[in-house]
């Protein structure tokens, strides 16, 4: 098998890359898309179409990218035999924690959806930090390799 998955190294490169910025773009847009929900005047038809923004947001792009970037992720690891590598590992590590950070935020975002505020704008700007300072730490990890 590993032989086979050699052959498409390039391909599931290519395939990783490409869905990891979807899922990280749409990371960077959930939380602007919160605020721009909390501004918004209670029962108001600015209210129903942030909610069905950040609902289409979350069925297109950010939970297929996730589930597509975590399978070609893994296939890669096997590909090019990193299961032992100290990169691999702490990339691991980041990727888990945005993927953490993607569960939250989508239940933050249904909590918002049913008329709830659990963050506050403040909250949501500095959570929506977080993907940008996850995404340099593993671009750094895989692109340089310092362990």
């Amino acid at each position: 098998m590993q032989d086979v998955l050699a052959m498409t190294y390039y391909w599931l490169k290519a395939g990783h890359i490409i869905f990891m910025v979807f899922w990280l773009a749409g990371l960077f847009m959930l939380p602007r898309q919160m605020i721009y929900l909390h501004r918004a005047a209670a029962a108001s038809d600015e209210v129903g179409l942030w909610e069905k923004r950040i609902r289409l947001l979350r069925q297109v792009i950010l939970t297929p990218s996730l589930i597509v970037v975590w399978i070609l992720g893994v296939l890669l690891a096997f590909a090019i035999g990193a299961w032992d590598e100290g990169w691999l590992h702490a990339k691991l590590v980041f990727v888990l924690l945005l993927t953490g950070f993607h569960g939250y935020m989508v239940a933050q975002s249904k909590k918002m959806a049913a008329g709830e505020r659990p963050l506050t704008e403040k909250q949501l700007r500095i959570w929506g930090e977080f993907p940008g300072v996850a995404l340099a730490i593993i671009v750094i990890l895989v692109v340089v390799k310092p362990f």
